[in-house]
């Protein structure tokens, strides 16, 4: 039972304040992981926290980011066939690109299953494609079995314009060589793109206009676990729901997503056009409970729920859901890196429209770009390694994805020099997206890229980098930062401040244990004016800080 159910059970007579004073410990012993003789420094915005877990106002709540609300485990479906039996041939050399789409489909059509790929290199030639819910596509190990891809996505599916304009290529932030979205939804994007009709990529189609209403949701406060309906007839526990909130023509949404205050409520936002593009905001969520007009989710409202933004839950595009990639390596075909947002497409594994899916053990090599969620919530991105020639976006979290975790990764140092007109990213966010986690990481190159539009409440933990990446993100797309950024226990290896001290950058947000770092290459001005309140602790250390993980910890606390 985790610590939610136990309250509703208890419908309150023990606070949550009281339950969580008292499961501080037991947090702190699980996030822990170093002998008990080194020094211990516990935050006071750790002890903060645990007395108003959802509603603190620095740190976000996500302890339950990732597929299943974080479970350590993964869905093991029977395997169905093996890509052998569809003709796939382990010699490097023979295109087993359609006989693996054709195992893959064959356990979709079944209903879901595992697709085994043996040991060995199988050279694909097109895109592989995950469509429906409960296949994985299972290697026999990341060191052991090799996809190795020859084609990029400019070739496989087309040009690809930016719906903003310019010469951009949008294979620069979208699209990958293993490809998990719903079969109607890559139809039609791949259709737009083949056309030319550069459509938007997520919950509600090409044109943002693929949803109906399901009712109104009455006012709430941000932490919330349960909401008012105006109709619950077509709501049920089980079913995945958009919770939909327009901004309203003074950006209050906008101003409350970066704290609210002064600062934002002053910035000039009717100029932001590619961020106001990005509103009306999306929140997948799973309905668990209804009873009469009362709805529980899965997880706490990530933000206030007010009449001025016409609240609603409503339809989507159908999801992809209890799907997987295991034990591969996708490696393509080296070549040069393309000058900065020209990339032609060799991109690695990509979950678009996806709710509970994941990633484990799996390697891309040589790629334009590594990992990407775009409009993809509550997935997990686990034991991923991004390596070879060098990337643009190692890791992308774009187009209103949220709740995903991404541990256990790791950025190589690229194995050529950088060619002249390249850019490096790193762990990338941006787009509206929220209460993502980045944690456990090694990244021997790269930043931590907030890419403009408005991320909020995104957390980075027990991370050593070499801060060698710089953001991007152009003026239409506001500000770097909203509100409830937290960076915790980041161990900076060659001493640059860029984009890891964030107390005089992201609103309402805290820098928790990092070592000393100095200003230079990339220096940010904030993008608000006055107080931002944002919080800096135990600066100069870093591994003392304890909890040492802040993701492990809130998720102790929420067991």
């Amino acid at each position: 039972m985790n610590m939610k159910e136990w309250l509703d059970m208890n419908h309150g007579h023990v606070s949550r304040r009281t339950l969580l004073a008292g499961a501080t410990a037991v947090a702190l012993a699980a996030a822990t992981g170093t002998a008990a003789a080194e020094p211990i420094e516990v935050p006071s915005l750790w002890r903060e926290f645990t007395r108003t877990p959802f509603t603190h106002p620095q740190v976000p709540y996500v302890g339950r980011a990732g597929h299943r609300a974080g479970s350590r485990r993964f869905e093991r479906p029977r395997t169905l066939v093996d890509v052998t039996d569809f003709g796939a041939v382990p010699d490097g050399t023979t295109d087993c690109a359609s006989a693996i789409n054709r195992a893959i489909a064959a356990a979709g059509r079944a209903g879901g299953g595992t697709v085994t790929i043996p040991p060995g290199t199988f050279r694909i030639d097109d895109v592989i494609r995950i469509a429906d819910s409960g296949v994985v596509l299972r290697g026999a190990g990341s060191g052991r079995t090799t996809l190795y891809a020859t084609k990029n996505l400019t070739e496989l599916i087309g040009v690809y314009g930016s719906r903003y304009g310019g010469d951009k290529s949008s294979w620069s932030w979208a699209g990958g060589l293993i490809w998990l979205a719903p079969r109607a939804r890559w139809d039609s994007l791949v259709a737009a793109i083949r056309s030319s009709a550069w459509p938007f990529e997520g919950w509600t189609g090409n044109r943002r206009d693929e949803w109906t209403t399901l009712t109104t949701v009455e006012p709430a406060r941000q932490g919330s676990w349960t909401v008012t309906v105006t109709d619950a007839d077509r709501l049920e526990p089980g079913r995945l729901v958009l919770l939909r909130l327009a901004d309203d023509p003074a950006h209050t949404l906008l101003q409350h997503m970066a704290g609210g205050g002064p600062g934002p409520a002053s910035y000039y936002w009717d100029d932001k056009t590619k961020l106001t593009s990005y509103v009306p905001y999306e929140w997948p969520v799973r309905i668990t409970r209804v009873r009469g007009h009362r709805v529980t989710l899965e997880r706490p409202l990530p933000l206030d729920i007010r009449p001025e933004w016409d609240p609603r839950l409503t339809t989507h595009v159908e999801e992809l859901t209890g799907s997987g990639v295991e034990g591969l390596t996708l490696e393509a075909v080296q070549t040069p890196q393309s000058p900065h947002l020209l990339d032609k497409g060799y991109n690695g594994v990509v979950l678009q429209c996806a709710y509970d899916c994941w990633v484990d053990d799996v390697t891309v090599r040589h790629v334009d770009n590594g990992f990407g969620l775009v409009a993809a919530s509550a997935c997990t991105l686990r034991r991923t390694r991004v390596a070879g020639r060098g990337s643009h976006h190692p890791y992308f979290c774009r187009e209103g994805s949220h709740d995903n975790l991404i541990e256990d990764f790791t950025i190589e140092q690229r194995t050529v020099p950088a060619p002249p007109g390249t850019q490096l990213h790193g762990i990338n966010v941006e787009g509206l997206s929220s209460h993502n986690v980045w944690s456990r990481g090694e990244m021997r190159m790269g930043t931590f890229d907030s890419h403009r539009g408005l991320p909020f409440a995104n957390v980075r933990t027990d991370i050593t980098v070499n801060n060698d990446g710089r953001h991007g993100g152009d003026a239409g797309a506001g500000p770097l930062f909203g509100a409830r950024f937290t960076h915790w226990n980041i161990r900076v290896t060659n001493g640059r401040a860029g984009l890891m001290k964030i107390d005089g950058l992201a609103p309402y947000s805290a820098t928790v244990g990092l070592d000393e770092v100095r200003e230079f290459d990339q220096i940010d001005v904030p993008d608000f004016t006055g107080d931002l309140h944002s919080r800096l602790e135990l600066y100069g250390t870093t591994d003392v800080v304890r909890p040492r993980n802040l993701h492990d910890a809130q998720r102790a606390l929420s067991r």
